[in-house]
């Protein structure tokens, strides 16, 4: 096994609140071990056009608390090519850079598989997305805040909704994956959350705003971005049903994967951060660095991918008795 002296970190893919934090946690690990380490701006674009920086402690000061991430993020074409990924190697070749951490999600991940079979470099991977849908963690950096975000701005809209007997359809981040949408409706008291995973059950959802019609001066549904119809067609479905109502959307879109990280956020990251250089010095690669029940486990990038492909019956469950 090659003895690692330098490596570099990235991060890909979509942003999320608390890469900055993850980013800070690997270089300083990395110094703390005797390691040269190097930051990949705009992620796997980066590493095809030698986009590479040296970093040292001072260079990850004072970024714990922000959003978004310091080294960029962008998707890459190029590396999706066998060539991308030749000239990937090439420049990181041509640092001496020994091994890889890459922050981010399911891409970030098959990007990291290929690069692995291909030319033989280690790569641990750092969960980094805001929709928690990745097997191996019971948490991705980001999603505590992003839910945070949801029920902020949800909590700000049924203050209105309450003051005028409104009916609020609020659209939130999920594409693939409906746990934003889960864990929010739970804690802001929603009516009805439409999630991708399931088949929406209109009849129970319009029993159930008929049935309380007259013990809630307002109404709040979450809807996934990725369920089928998404939330202006819940809401032409629901004014179609009740026209008495006064029924207005809101689509929370990009303001969920902004603003500073959570406590929760920057621990995860940090604990993350730490364990991905320990793994490398180990001599792991291909896999995901990540917490279940409180402890540091780590999961192949095959099963980590898309394995999430079922939701907690209880938490909808819940959702339904609540809903009263």
């Amino acid at each position: 096994m090659k003895t690692i002296k330098n490596i570099a970190v990235l991060t890909s893919g979509g942003d999320a609140p608390g890469m900055n934090a993850a980013i800070r946690a690997v270089v300083r690990a990395g110094i703390y071990n005797g390691l040269n380490v190097f930051g990949v701006r705009r992620g796997y674009d980066g590493l095809v056009h030698g986009d590479i920086i040296p970093m040292d402690a001072k260079s990850v000061a004072n970024i714990i608390q922000r959003g978004g991430t310091v080294l960029k993020t962008a998707r890459s074409d190029e590396f999706r090519t066998l060539e991308g990924r030749k000239q990937a190697f090439e420049n990181v070749q041509k640092l001496g850079i020994d091994a890889l951490v890459a922050i981010g999600g399911d891409g970030t991940f098959t990007g990291a598989s290929k690069f692995i079979e291909e030319f033989d470099i280690p790569v641990i991977g750092i969960p980094g997305t805001i929709d928690n849908d990745l097997a191996g963690t019971d948490f991705t950096i980001g999603y505590d805040t992003a839910i945070n975000t949801v029920v902020d701005a949800v909590d700000k809209i049924r203050d209105t909704a309450e003051s005028h007997d409104r009916l609020f359809v609020v659209e939130v981040m999920g594409r693939d994956s409906g746990l934003i949408a889960l864990r929010s409706g739970i804690s802001t008291g929603a009516e009805a959350v439409l999630i991708p995973e399931l088949e929406v059950d209109y009849d129970a959802i319009m029993k159930r705003l008929d049935k309380t019609r007259k013990n809630k001066s307002s109404r709040i549904i979450i809807v996934a971005e990725g369920d089928k119809e998404g939330g202006l067609v819940v809401a032409e479905k629901i004014q179609e049903n009740f026209p008495h109502y006064d029924v207005r959307v809101s689509i929370l879109g990009h303001i969920q994967r902004g603003g500073k990280p959570t406590c929760m956020d920057r621990v995860l990251a940090s604990r993350l951060g730490v364990a991905s250089v320990e793994a490398l010095l180990e001599g792991r690669r291909g896999e995901m660095a990540g917490l279940i029940c409180g402890q540091v486990q780590f999961t192949p990038f095959g099963k980590a991918i898309k394995h999430i492909d079922k939701i907690n019956e209880n938490l909808t469950r819940i959702v339904e008795i609540l809903s009263l």
